[in-house]
């Protein structure tokens, strides 16, 4: 698989579970994203979107957008895209 560079989370919103960041690249629901940083490691599937707290399904570069994660991730961890 290819990974492709998401962008670099910029906050954690720990009591629901969402980090924040501005796309690189476009992501949907239902891409596998991977979060690597000092302390994380996480390969999950998009099942949770939002752009200014409302859910969408797609989001483009240049937006700043909410990802449900299902583990704490950190500012300045990195997320790519795996694609085939």
């Amino acid at each position: 698989m290819t990974k492709l560079k998401v962008g670099q989370v910029e906050d954690f919103h720990a009591h629901v579970g969402v980090m924040a960041l501005r796309l690189e690249e476009e992501v949907r629901i239902g891409d596998i994203i991977h979060i690597r940083g000092h302390k994380t490691n996480l390969t999950q599937t998009i099942d949770s979107i939002q752009i200014e707290y409302l859910p969408v399904k797609t989001a483009k570069p240049g937006e700043s957008v909410g990802i449900k994660t299902e583990i704490r991730v950190h500012p300045g961890d990195m997320v790519y895209k795996l694609v085939r």
